[in-house]
């Protein structure tokens, strides 16, 4: 099968079952098929996975932020209500 006809038939996997792409590509990594992985969607999973990391620790950080700021005005109000 020439390049070009490969890329297209695995363009449409990638587009028609993600997930037989997935392990597509898994098989052909671990078998050191590497002529013939769709390099253009691959990396842009990788290059994803890394935005969608980066974007669940902003958010986490974000409500760690919140609870902490929570804690201390609780603490605040507690004082304040036991000393009256």
């Amino acid at each position: 099968m020439m390049n070009s006809e490969l890329k297209m038939k695995l363009l449409s996997l990638y587009e028609t079952d993600y997930q037989l792409w997935l392990d597509q590509t898994v098989a052909q990594l671990q078998s050191h098929d590497f002529g013939n992985i769709d390099l253009e969607n691959l990396i842009e999973e990788i290059e994803s996975l890394g935005r969608s990391d980066k974007r669940a620790i902003s958010s986490y950080l974000m409500r760690l932020c919140e609870h902490l700021l929570k804690i201390k005005y609780w603490e605040v109000e507690r004082k304040t209500c036991f000393r009256g």
